[in-house]
């Protein structure tokens, strides 16, 4: 559905997009992610056909965005992070105003019109003016914006930025079922937001590509900092034991993991530049020597948020 190919966006003083290269496969929910500043809504701009690119080859839909770019734009549906609404006309008379700027047909545009505000959850709105909406009702409305000529992709920048929890989960919900018939993608900074509504992510730092794939797999990529330690120690002899492993910075006990007999779940906290397996091997041997049952010890699984800090911060050390 989206093909990018060595995009480079050159400011002149600043590069914001470095040799840029990825997929998005119909079908995909895919999130785009990157700190402020790491060129994600230039390249989303880029792709939405509203900037032009330095160098780079750009497919959409299989339609080269310079050669064909009316036909490759037909596909989007573009949702900027601030939607340029216009706040004296109403729900149902922007929407049809913007169908009409797409091209939709005139005997087909009421239709449209209806079907995107069911599907962004406006309908009870259609009569409002956008002034009196709230920031989530206009937030959907942009959304009802990107829908309104039933493209097969759906390109949305910071869809949820300044909602309150409440709307960000109403948006999320959205965002879940519009996946199930088109393709999206999603640029977001909020790693929650990937987690709870994306197959697969890429990641940018600073322009340029540092990681792809299926959350799953970037999560396996890395680790967190935490070891997790299931023990057998009623009287907490195990604490006094890791205090003196070399590498441990702090142990803090799960909540709600303890059994009757006196199993215990300790985290711990390594170092920077700690290498879990030797500290998990050095906690092993100092808890046995405190005559200590060791149950597990491995590794926490990484979150999203640990890959993404660190693949951050390695590319600012390569920098």
């Amino acid at each position: 559905m989206i093909e990018v190919e060595n995009l480079t966006k050159d400011y002149g003083t600043v590069v914001a997009v470095k040799d840029l290269s990825f997929r998005v496969g119909k079908g995909e929910v895919v999130g785009f992610l990157g700190p402020n500043g790491a060129g994600k809504s230039t390249t989303l701009r880029i792709l939405a056909g509203f900037l032009g690119s330095t160098q780079g080859r750009i497919t959409v839909n299989g339609f080269d965005i310079e050669q064909r770019p009316i036909e490759a734009r037909s596909s989007i549906g573009y949702m900027p992070e601030a939607s340029p609404l216009y706040p004296e006309m109403r729900v149902r008379e922007y929407l049809g105003f913007r169908a009409q700027l797409k091209k939709v047909p005139r005997a087909k545009r009421a239709d449209s019109v209806g079907r995107a505000m069911r599907q962004a959850a406006v309908t009870e709105m259609a009569d409002t003016l956008i002034l009196h909406l709230s920031k989530g009702y206009r937030q959907r409305v942009g959304l009802a914006d990107a829908l309104v000529a039933g493209p097969p992709l759906l390109i949305l920048d910071e869809p949820t930025a300044g909602l309150d929890p409440n709307q960000i989960r109403e948006v999320r919900s959205l965002i879940r079922d519009l996946g199930k018939d088109h393709t999206i993608l999603l640029s977001t900074h909020i790693l929650s937001e990937v987690e709870s509504t994306c197959d697969r992510a890429i990641v940018i730092d600073r322009g340029r590509l540092v990681a792809e794939g299926a959350i799953e797999q970037l999560r396996a990529q890395r680790h967190s900092n935490v070891v997790r330690i299931v023990v057998r120690d009623a009287a907490a002899v195990a604490d006094a034991a890791l205090e003196q492993v070399e590498g441990v910075d702090d142990i803090d006990e799960a909540e709600g993991r303890d059994s009757e007999d006196g199993q215990r779940v300790l985290l711990i906290t390594l170092k920077d530049g700690a290498v879990h397996g030797d500290v998990i091997q050095a906690a092993v041997s100092a808890l046995e020597a405190a005559g200590v049952g060791v149950r597990e010890a491995a590794p926490e699984k990484a979150t999203l948020e640990d890959v993404f800090a660190q693949l951050t911060r390695a590319e600012e050390h390569e920098g």
